[in-house]
């Protein structure tokens, strides 16, 4: 069982390394030299060949260097196991083109084109990313970017493939669990459940109007007059997460944005620019970059309504009075949530809140979100808290809430009625990870496999040297 869940952990790292520890066959073989002894020193650099992929030594360490400036503990993982993983990731990308599970141009571009963006802001330039990656200029940082990702995007595509229609039934779940013993059963930390009865204050009628004017004013000033749309997001967005970056997001109709963003994206055309609309963040206003089949380049604009402070003060007064009236009797919390609360997602179901990780009711409390944690850890049992401010860490409006501990789970070895959740997911990534082993087992066999002689000494998880 431990086994199992290090395993997991060790490859949830690993697979989290930097973005330039990697490179293809003909990128590895076009640097040799003509001349033989070029060819031997060049030869001597190359750990293992996978199908049509080259690992050379280097990028093991590079690998190494990368889980190590990235915060991640080292202690445990080998140069071994680094190698294996490698060539893991590699006979992925090489099965999946095999299979025909292709990534276009467009979705690899794209995916570097953010990772650009995302260096540029972190550290100023683009002039300091090249230096820091040693690159002479953007087109072979690009290039070389590009064939990194497309080989972890094939790798993902056939991972997902492997495990895709992988599930777990009920009575898989309790063999899984049967089979453990029981003095070497999980322990589950500390948890609580939370519920919250939630005000929203809302803009007045002509705070929505400014802002739909103003959006109005700045679309008319680039389709008239030529302004940058660019500039206008950057002087004048609400939205912390694009204001920077002249309002710009790279999407397809999967990236998690909320439906009418969505809705409205993919009805426009090319080079144009919607009518303000709403969402739950406030008003918008989009521009349509560039159409990459399914995928678009857009800038937006986000206004927030100014909400006054009489309707802040009138949503906290209200929170007091419904906290009271539970204190007095006069409703449950359950009851109070579902009757005044204005968050559709907990009043139905008594305010409780749900866990983003598994949708279950428990939150660990080694794994809180930190701003949650902050807000419950001094909560006494049946206690209601006074009412909090919540301000949206994506520019939306700030939302009010009272908070109560609905129950306490101290720290105990797993049960299989009161933890099921956790044990059935334990048990589908045990399932998991055995169909993966057994597709490993299978394609290594049928799969050109090379590995130096100074590797063939490693104790891999895998029958990589074929013996």
């Amino acid at each position: 069982m431990e086994k199992i869940i290090k395993k997991v952990i060790v490859l949830t790292l690993m697979g989290t390394v930097g973005i330039l520890t990697a490179q293809s066959t003909d990128e590895a073989l076009a640097e040799k030299d003509t001349t033989s002894s070029a060819n031997r020193i060049k030869l001597d650099g190359i750990a293992a060949v996978i199908g049509d992929y080259v690992i050379l030594e280097s990028d093991i360490e590079k690998t190494l260097i990368d889980l190590k400036s990235q915060g991640a503990s080292t202690q445990d993982i080998t140069r071994c196991s680094l190698l294996g993983k490698l060539m893991e990731d590699r006979l992925y990308a090489h099965q999946a083109v095999q299979d025909s599970l292709l990534v276009s141009d467009d979705q690899v571009n794209s995916q570097s084109d953010r990772q650009i963006q995302q260096l540029v802001a972190q550290v100023g330039s683009m002039e300091k990313v090249l230096k820091f990656y040693k690159k002479q200029d953007v087109e072979s940082f690009r290039s070389e970017l590009f064939e990194i990702n497309k080989l972890r995007m094939l790798s993902e595509k056939m991972q997902g493939k492997i495990i895709e229609e992988i599930e777990v039934t009920p009575e898989e779940v309790r063999q899984f669990f049967n089979k453990i013993p029981e003095d070497e059963r999980p322990v589950f930390g500390a948890e609580l459940e939370i519920a919250q009865i939630v005000k929203q204050p809302t803009a007045p009628d002509e705070e929505k109007q400014k802002a739909i004017d103003r959006l109005k004013q700045i679309k008319q000033d680039v389709e008239e007059n030529d302004a940058s749309f660019n500039v206008k997001a950057i002087l004048y967005s609400q939205d912390p997460g694009s204001k920077s970056k002249g309002g710009f997001y790279s999407m397809t109709r999967e990236t998690p944005f909320v439906k009418e963003f969505k809705d409205v994206a993919f009805s426009l055309q090319e080079g144009e620019i919607s009518e303000p609309f709403e969402t739950t963040f406030g008003y918008h206003i989009i521009y349509i970059e560039k159409i990459r089949g399914q995928e678009l380049d857009l800038r937006h604009i986000l206004l927030i309504p100014e909400i006054p402070q009489n309707a802040i003060d009138e949503a906290v007064k209200e929170l007091d009075s419904v906290r009271q009236q539970v204190l007095d009797g006069k409703y449950t919390f359950a009851e109070a949530a579902l009757n005044f609360s204005d968050e559709k997602e907990t009043k139905f179901d008594g305010g409780l809140m749900r866990n983003p990780i598994d949708y279950g009711s428990r939150f660990e409390l080694t794994k809180m979100d930190p701003t949650l944690y902050n807000q419950v850890r001094d909560l006494k049992d049946e206690e209601i808290s006074r009412p909090l401010r919540e301000d949206d860490p994506r520019g939306g409006p700030p939302k009010f809430k009272i908070m109560r501990i609905s129950n306490r789970y101290d720290e105990h070895q797993a049960d299989f009625a009161k933890d099921y959740l956790k044990i059935q997911e334990l048990a589908l990534r045990e399932k998991q990870f055995n169909a993966i082993k057994e597709w490993m087992d299978e394609h290594i066999e049928d799969t050109y496999i090379h590995v130096n002689t100074d590797n063939r000494g490693c104790d891999f998880a895998n029958n990589w040297v074929k013996e």
